[in-house]
């Protein structure tokens, strides 16, 4: 009887926390979508014209295509609640964790034929690995249902797609996946792409029994990530480390993260060897490389030109089985990597490397292609 109780209590207080912490997210989100966007920026003046509006040669019709067939297996319920204007402040809704309701259409609610559609949608835009990292992230969702019992919470299915704008092949529009643990923005006009904000991460980052055993994500950008702070020298290493113990959670661009000002952390690459400058960007190109090969490309040709005043900052140990937390800032790209204290699992305040969570941001005004759409309606004078 005293175990029932005790039981009981446990789960009483469980719950208060959890409305305690929901109320915090509700606060925090009020107040983040009550500013204007503004974007993410830097200390210093940012280059000029960083984002022209200009042809890439990349073609879009693939997802332009893919999206219309999806809209047109939608009843009209469906897309009241599916389609929203281009500059829809729909775009900076999303949040990584759970226990967010969503607008869209859910997977859960989809036909057999209305996943393949959505799921063409995300193939026609994101390249193999990127797809795959995508649909892991969801099975590991549905993993960590198995393991919690909380199936109304997580699952394999509870993700939301809605389209911002009407597809076109010249005027601005996109799709956003939403959900726990994997989020995608991806912004069209014309032939240029905006991919971004993304996050991607899981608890766990293995699946170690149920329907999806084997299922892992974001080894690469773990390992790599080790592998290019381990290549730097003793001094370049002093610049690069400005902490040797990392926080529970040291991520400063997820959800509701959209108007801020960062200081630079770790070392310029400016003062990277040229073997060293090609691991960083064999480290970034895993992340970008989640686009469609042409599309990343594009973006990677971006980040070459700024590379050298591109920063790479690192959190915590170095040994083969650390935690720990770094941030690549480039003019055109902002990428964390993060090993997380268990939420879902445990509670503990020790960082994980079953919890890891990624974020990859447009700095500079050009999350969601804002910066693209401005000049777009100037141009249009909307």
């Amino acid at each position: 009887m005293k175990k029932v109780i005790l039981i009981l209590v446990f789960v009483c207080i469980y719950e208060q926390s959890l409305w305690a912490q929901r109320g915090r997210f509700d606060g925090q989100r009020e107040a983040a979508l009550s500013q204007p966007f503004k974007g993410i920026y830097y200390l210093d003046v940012p280059p000029a014209n960083l984002f022209p509006l200009r042809e890439t040669g990349v073609s879009t019709e693939p997802v332009r295509q893919a999206a219309k067939a999806f809209l047109a297996s939608l009843s009209k319920e469906d897309l009241k609640k599916t389609v929203f204007p281009a500059d829809d402040i729909e775009w900076r809704k999303w949040d990584n964790r759970h226990r967010y309701a969503r607008q869209g259409i859910g997977f859960d609610k989809m036909s057999k034929g209305q996943r393949e559609l959505a799921f063409n949608l995300l193939k026609s835009s994101l390249s193999a690995r990127g797809l795959k990292q995508t649909q892991d992230i969801m099975k590991l969702n549905g993993t960590l249902a198995e393991l919690t019992k909380r199936f109304e919470e997580y699952g394999e299915w509870l993700y939301w797609i809605t389209i911002m704008g009407e597809p076109s092949s010249t005027k601005p529009w996109g799709w956003q996946l939403d959900g726990h643990h994997v989020v995608i923005n991806y912004f069209v006009l014309g032939d240029q792409v905006v991919m971004s904000p993304v996050f991607m991460g899981s608890e766990p980052v293995k699946a170690e029994s149920g329907k999806f055993k084997g299922t892992v994500i974001c080894q690469d950008e773990q390992d790599k990530g080790l592998k290019f702070i381990n290549s730097l020298t003793k001094p370049q290493k002093i610049k690069a480390i400005v902490a040797d113990q990392k926080r529970p959670t040291n991520n400063v661009g997820e959800a509701f993260k959209d108007n801020q000002i960062l200081d630079y952390i770790g070392i310029k690459c400016s003062e990277l060897t040229v073997k060293q400058k090609n691991q960083l960007l064999e480290l970034i190109g895993v992340y970008v490389g989640n686009m469609v090969e042409g599309h990343a490309k594009v973006k990677m040709t971006e980040v070459k030109k700024h590379l050298n005043a591109t920063y790479f900052g690192w959190m915590g140990q170095t040994d083969k089985n650390s935690v720990f937390y770094y941030r690549i800032q480039s003019p055109v790209v902002l990428i964390e990597f993060d090993h997380q204290r268990p939420i879902a699992l445990a509670r503990s305040s020790t960082p994980t490397r079953q919890h890891i969570h990624t974020v990859v941001r447009t700095p500079n005004g050009n999350d969601y292609g804002k910066d693209l759409l401005r000049q777009h309606y100037k141009l249009h004078h909307k």
